[in-house]
């Protein structure tokens, strides 16, 4: 169902460029053929769904569990990354593992 919503939602994008194109431009004094307006819709959504595919990317990239939080040397069993900081700030971490 997601690869369904993602191709009508290029679809719906690319009908309300070009329509919106056909509408906009002569309010601006700018005359295109259809053949025009067709192609710059398609120009335009070809670069919004590079756009989008960017944004996703730093989006992973910034909420990276990694980045978020940092592997304590010793893991314990009330150790969660939920709260990591809690625990972190009420115990001290040990210089070494506990032998298991």
């Amino acid at each position: 169902m997601s690869l369904a919503e993602s191709i009508a939602n290029v679809i719906v994008g690319y009908g309300v460029a070009v329509v919106t194109q056909i509408l906009i431009f002569p309010i601006f004094g700018l005359h295109t053929t259809l053949a025009q307006n067709l192609t710059m819709g398609a120009v335009f959504t070809v670069l919004c769904r590079a756009r989008h595919k960017m944004v996703y990317a730093e989006r992973r990239i910034m909420r990276s569990p990694r980045r978020r939080y940092p592997t304590p040397r010793c893991f314990s069993a009330e150790f969660t990354p939920h709260n990591y900081g809690r625990y972190r700030r009420r115990t001290a971490l040990p210089s070494a593992c506990p032998a298991r």
